[in-house]
């Protein structure tokens, strides 16, 4: 790593080349006009600016460079080095002092503008406190107005005019001949404007001229992972930085894939297109209208592939474990990712089916979308081997015992390396090698008292069993719910002893209002006749279904409800029976009994 001071026109003599570009993953920000004009403004007073950080390429870029805003026309120069800290400043100056085009920048309401940046003579010789005043910006046209643009307060639109009004136009700062020319012009004005002139020389144009911009330059071979680290720790204003966009750049610089296909790998249009195919088939995955990141997002599909790829790299003798962290995604070839990445793809298909047939179908019903993380990578290595009726079992019960114990609540990246390699050896029948998801999760009997909201994943994987083992709607009575009927119904999770009720009957009761235990899968029909005491409106809802009320009463037993207690509307008795039913199903899915607070069993 060196420390340089570079003089600043050549710094933008470098941007108007090619020679410093941006590496991909860089995201474009447009400064406002107000900050460029401090910016310019700090220059001319010659002020400490701030390092920028540059990152040398050794004539073989591993990101895919583009050229800073403005210097488009040295697109497809290899450039000699990689901005990482300093677009913004540097992108602004290039504009403002070197680019003989109107600035590009947004108003402190975000509305675009095209600006032209001037700097005002006699204040510039003025106190340096003047010099933010000094610094000026017109639109396009050159002519600032105001009244709603029905009075002209400065006409720059020719240099006459510029000359006469003493404002000089800072994007000729760096170009000796045409200063020259305008200085010419300014003198014509008046003669006595060689002395004013001889002042700014001075302490204005000098200052800018003779501009040092430290840099530090980071040596062509420092790691993937530490360019990443270091950008995020000197973009801390910034949005941070994420995996994806880092390999976007990555493989996108690919320059063997550019020579055998003519062109650059475009990540996202690879996931994207990967995203479109699932959301299509599998609503849980996301709703792509909402954006390409809603739902299952691309860290975990190159989450998936990488633990893919490093377990196959284990049995190969080539690395000691399964991992995936972000170093080693930020490893993963092009040539692994495109090998692995349609595998993946169709193990996140089997997923969506798998996850259907346990009554979850929406993404905001999902419990947890990190848990599909190892169950694809582990469906990517096995393949058909999990379609077998002992492998079908154990994969559910891993889920069940991943959701109902809350396994996937905190750090994830360590149980989804030991989840892969220990789903596929019980899967396998090696000995001893239950998952530890399994042999740790834990349902404490007490738990349903506290599983009040979605933000639990406990709460979401009961209200997903009661509708699997064979909940019927309270209004469309016809048959089970089932995964495509949640949908069509518009089925959520209703209270069955409403919260007026508790407000008029059993206020000391209330607490337990909006435990999992009072609610139940319902359609949206059948909410709006939730209203008072359930001994009332069951009686309504029983003449709606035209049933006799033994067999309506058998309905309402399909959510592990006990009837009588519901018609008499004993909370209490509803409750205490309804939990113990919960319990019983909680201990089915997760193949373990309930554990209690004293003990632990199987």
């Amino acid at each position: 790593m060196a420390l340089d001071g570079l003089n600043l026109g050549n710094v933008l003599k470098l941007v108007a080349s090619g020679a410093l570009q941006l590496p991909d993953f860089q995201r474009e920000w447009k400064w406002d006009d107000e900050r460029i004009r401090a910016l310019i403004a700090t220059v001319t007073l010659d002020y400490p600016l701030g390092v920028v950080m540059a990152l040398q390429t050794g004539e073989t870029s591993q990101f895919k460079p583009r050229t800073l805003h403005g210097a488009e026309s040295a697109e497809g120069t290899m450039p000699e080095l990689l901005l990482l800290d300093g677009q913004q400043r540097t992108t602004s100056l290039f504009q403002a002092l070197h680019r003989d085009q109107p600035v590009d920048t947004v108003d402190a309401r975000g509305k675009e503008l095209k600006r032209w940046y001037y700097i005002d003579i006699a204040k510039a010789i003025g106190a340096p406190a003047d010099r933010d005043d000094a610094v000026v910006s017109v639109p396009e046209d050159r002519i600032l107005r105001s009244d709603f643009a029905r009075r002209v307060v400065l006409d720059l639109s020719t240099v006459e005019k510029e000359c006469a009004a003493g404002f000089f136009p800072l994007h000729l700062v760096f170009d000796t001949q045409r200063v020259n020319e305008w200085l010419q012009e300014f003198v014509k004005v008046d003669s006595a404007n060689w002395g004013i002139w001889s002042e700014f020389q001075q302490h204005v144009l000098n200052s800018v001229q003779q501009f040092q911009v430290p840099m530090i330059r980071l040596p062509a071979s420092t790691t993937m992972d530490a360019v990443c680290a270091v950008f995020e720790r000197v973009n801390t204003g910034g949005v941070p930085l994420n995996i994806f966009e880092l390999l976007t750049a990555t493989y996108a610089g690919n320059q063997e894939h550019v020579a055998e296909r003519g062109d650059y790998y475009r990540l996202p249009v690879e996931w994207e297109q990967i995203k479109k195919d699932l959301t299509s088939s599998y609503p849980v995955f996301g709703r792509m209208e909402a954006g390409v990141e809603d739902g299952l997002s691309s860290s975990d599909f190159l989450q998936a592939v990488v633990l893919v790829c490093t377990w196959e790299e284990k049995q190969a003798g080539q690395r000691s474990s399964v991992a995936c962290k972000r170093r080693d995604l930020l490893r993963l070839p092009l040539t692994d990712f495109r090998r692995l990445a349609p595998r993946v793809a169709e193990a996140f298909k089997w997923v969506g089916s798998f996850l259907e047939q346990q009554c979850i179908v929406r993404s905001a019903d999902l419990p947890y979308r990190t848990q599909l993380v190892p169950l694809a990578a582990v469906r990517a290595i096995l393949g058909e081997e999990l379609d077998t009726p002992g492998a079908d079992e154990r994969i559910a019960q891993w889920y069940w015992c991943g959701v109902l114990g809350e396994m996937y609540g905190g750090s994830t990246e360590s149980r989804f390396t030991r989840d892969v390699e220990q789903l596929i050896g019980w899967i396998r029948g090696h000995e001893g090698t239950i998952p530890d998801t399994v042999a740790e999760a834990a349902f404490l009997d007490d738990r349903l008292d506290s599983l009040t909201t979605r933000n639990s994943a406990a709460y979401k994987g009961i209200y997903a069993l009661l509708v699997k083992q064979g909940a019927v709607d309270w209004y469309f009575t016809e048959a089970p719910l089932t995964a495509g009927r949640l949908i069509e119904h518009n089925v959520d999770v209703r209270q069955i002893f409403p919260k007026g009720w508790f407000a008029k009957n059993a206020p000391a009761l209330s607490a337990k209002a909006n435990s999992i235990v009072n609610k139940t899968p319902l359609s949206a029909r059948v909410s709006r006749s939730l209203v008072g005491s359930p001994g009332v409106y069951l009686k309504s809802l029983t003449l709606e279904s035209g049933m006799r009320p033994e067999w309506f009463d058998d309905v309402l037993a399909t959510h592990l409800i006990d009837p009588a207690a519901l018609h008499e509307a004993d909370f209490e008795r509803f409750y205490e029976n309804r939990a113990r039913q919960l319990l019983d199903l909680v201990k089915s899915a997760m193949g373990k009994r309930t554990v209690f607070r004293d003990t632990a069993s199987w």
